[in-house]
């Protein structure tokens, strides 16, 4: 491993989930110095979230992991304040497809934010999680490629934006978490307190991941009713 690789950071956003955790342990593993984000936006799940992210680094803690850094992006000025995401009402249940789950503008928002911090302090790698089989147009490499070049322009120090999992199944990246503490990690967009809910249809995904690898589901749920429900791997 080279010294540029061990000493220069790269950032990642991490919003909690099997996939952005496992991408932090992945590159701490790799001999990468890394520097977590996460941004609060305002939506209904974001304290248990983030509280989550908060045990998961401190489980991970290396000499490379830098303290998290919390940024704050609310948007309840642009979604209409009935929307599941900001009053809890109506949220995607088990049954949904992954497209009920889309918000609009989320990576666009998460990225700009992040990535201006990053070229204001000299970071030059910005990392995300997306899987290749992301349903949604803001997770595909054609919109990474130009959110690069856009905050490439006018000056700025340059940013590479990086979704190392594009080409990746959820069972590929499943298996590199194989020595993470993944219970550890928070994947519900309808909590109860700091507990899965158990009904939402990140639960349902969630639950599916581990089965996909043969991995005992430790998390506490709320409610778990839906164990057999069969769920396709796209985030």
């Amino acid at each position: 491993m080279n010294r540029d690789l061990d000493e220069s950071p790269i950032g990642v956003l991490t919003s909690g989930g099997l996939d952005s955790c496992i991408l932090v342990g992945h590159l701490l593993a790799t001999g990468h110095t890394v520097q977590p984000f996460y941004v609060q936006a305002g939506l209904v799940w974001e304290a248990a979230e983030f509280a989550a992210v908060g045990r998961f680094l401190a489980a991970i803690a290396s000499p490379r992991l830098k303290p998290l850094v919390a940024l704050q992006l609310p948007v309840d000025d642009l979604y209409d304040g009935e929307h599941w995401s900001l009053s809890g009402r109506g949220v995607p249940d088990a049954k949904t497809p992954d497209e009920a789950v889309f918000l609009p503008g989320r990576n666009a928002l998460l990225i700009l934010k992040a990535a201006l911090w990053c070229q204001m302090r000299g970071v030059r790698r910005l990392a995300l999680a997306p899987l290749g089989s992301s349903p949604f147009a803001d997770a595909s490499p054609a919109f990474f490629s130009s959110l690069q070049a856009t905050l490439n322009c006018g000056g700025a120090p340059h940013l590479k934006i990086e979704h190392p999992f594009a080409s990746s199944t959820k069972q590929d990246v499943m298996q590199l978490g194989t020595r993470l503490p993944l219970e550890l990690t928070f994947s519900c967009i309808d909590p109860r307190g700091e507990l899965h809910c158990g009904s939402c249809n990140k639960c349902a995904e969630r639950q599916a991941a581990f089965r996909c690898v043969g991995r005992l589901d430790s998390t506490v749920y709320a409610e778990r009713s839906f164990d057999e429900l069969p769920r396709p791997m796209t985030a």
